[in-house]
């Protein structure tokens, strides 16, 4: 089976977007006692809010995610694996870089800690080399359901999205007038799970050969949904949580965060012929595909440049500091993003090797084949979301001290999925069927 270019593209798409958004608002300021602080540009400057709807694109990546998925977990069925095998195989492929980014962080936290860095410094850079993980557990707690998700999606099709939502606009309603804020829970599974169930869809066709009107419905409804939901009721335009700001689209996902997502598949696949005519040209995908490539690798680092750039210009006194949003900030935007963009290519040329040999490595002395140790598996995968949930919400240094248990949990839990494979036979090269075709089609 041949890769589908345009849901690489996407999720390639999503990740650059999401990166360039958050240097995009990221603000430095040198204060005279020589302390670096980071003011809120959403909060300072509000109409900023509205440049949220451009860079929150990451329903768009849960979409080829879905879609990727359900290619991965047919193949898996049919060639006889089994939900941890493949299950499995997804989370190795995302804790092993994530276990890299994390041990050389929390290393760093700790010297800084022993040589008296200063507590809120550490806090806040702390929580600016976290503030990506929120995506981590939900996309892995997603890929545990995939096989349940995928057997209701054989059943009714489009009835289960449409049933998540219906669940999710609950779960909201829930926690705006009842104040339960452990409800909201849920949604962080629901909604970005409906645009995961709509790439079930959208693989099988349902959303486009047996119903060409419904992108455009999508599209549509979805905009127009969120435009009242901003309008009329108590949500704000800001697809990124703001200080202060409630209730919040993001923590928990909204209402107005489903519509906004709903609006983004339908324009997706709105697109598609488009996208997918220009992407068979080689000059394009030869752009596209490496940005795919290292898409984790992107999103786990995109934060460091802003500590380099911190330290090299603004600590220094060389960084101009015009008012946080007049014409010349924004002016000083376009180095600023160049600048960064400079030192993270640096970064991942730096990385890519050493991720993609610990992954070669892993691959080499622990063969998919089967049979695996579930007892392994299941306990270590479950620390591993637990420990990234708590670096999602605290950061790796939250008020300025070394997180011991959540860094002994993710060590513990990332040694336990890794050893759920069994070691090599001697001399063996055998990879299982399903390994073979995820070849073709990553699932992360």
């Amino acid at each position: 089976m041949s890769r589908d270019r345009y849901v690489d593209f996407l999720r390639a798409w999503a990740i650059v977007l999401v990166v360039l958004g958050h240097w995009l608002i990221t603000a430095l300021l040198h204060e005279s006692d020589g302390e670096l602080t980071a003011p809120e540009l959403l909060a300072s400057v509000p109409w900023t809010q509205w440049l949220t709807l451009l860079f929150q694109i990451m329903p768009l990546f849960f979409l080829a995610g879905g879609h990727a998925a359900a290619g991965s977990w047919a193949r898996t069925r049919s060639a006889g694996g089994t939900v941890t095998g493949w299950v499995g195989r997804r989370a190795v492929r995302l804790l092993l870089p994530t276990a890299l980014y994390s041990g050389l962080v929390l290393l760093a936290v700790g010297v800084c800690s022993t040589v008296g860095v200063d507590p809120g410094t550490l806090a806040l850079v702390g929580w600016a080399m976290a503030m990506q993980f929120w995506f981590l557990p939900v996309y892995l707690l997603l890929s545990v359901l995939t096989p349940v998700l995928h057997a209701t999606h054989r059943r009714w099709g489009l009835a289960v999205p449409v049933a998540m939502g219906a669940v999710a606009l609950i779960a909201d309603t829930v926690v705006l007038t009842a104040h339960a804020p452990h409800v909201g829970l849920l949604n962080y599974v629901l909604v970005w799970g409906v645009a995961y169930q709509l790439g079930f869809c959208w693989r099988d066709g349902l959303l486009t050969e047996r119903r060409p009107l419904l992108p455009t419905a999508l599209a549509a409804g979805g905009g127009l949904a969120f435009a009242a939901l901003v309008a009329l009721g108590p949500f704000p335009v800001s697809l990124i949580l703001v200080t202060g700001q409630t209730p919040s689209n993001t923590n928990p996902p909204s209402a107005a965060m489903l519509s906004w997502a709903v609006a983004q598949v339908g324009a997706c696949l709105l697109a598609a012929p488009v996208l997918r005519r220009l992407l068979e040209r080689e000059r394009v995908w030869r752009v596209v595909r490496p940005a795919g490539g290292v898409s984790m690798t992107l999103y786990l680092w995109h934060m460091l440049p802003v500590l380099v750039a911190a330290a090299a210009f603004y600590l220094t006194g060389l960084a101009p500091e015009p008012a946080l949003g007049s014409a010349a900030w924004w002016a000083l935007r376009v180095p600023w993003l160049l600048v960064l963009g400079v030192i993270l290519v640096a970064l991942v040329s730096a990385l890519r090797p050493l991720e993609g040999g610990l992954v070669r490595r892993y691959e080499r002395t622990r063969p998919d084949v089967g049979p695996y140790r579930p007892w392994l598996f299941w306990p270590g995968l479950a620390a591993c979301v637990t420990a990234l949930a708590r670096f999602a919400t605290r950061g790796f240094a939250d008020e300025g001290r070394f997180p011991v248990l959540p860094a002994l949990g993710l060590a513990l839990g990332a040694v336990l999925v890794l050893l759920h494979r069994r070691p090599a036979e001697p001399g063996s090269t055998e990879r299982s069927e399903a390994t073979k075709g995820d070849a073709l089609e990553e699932a992360a």
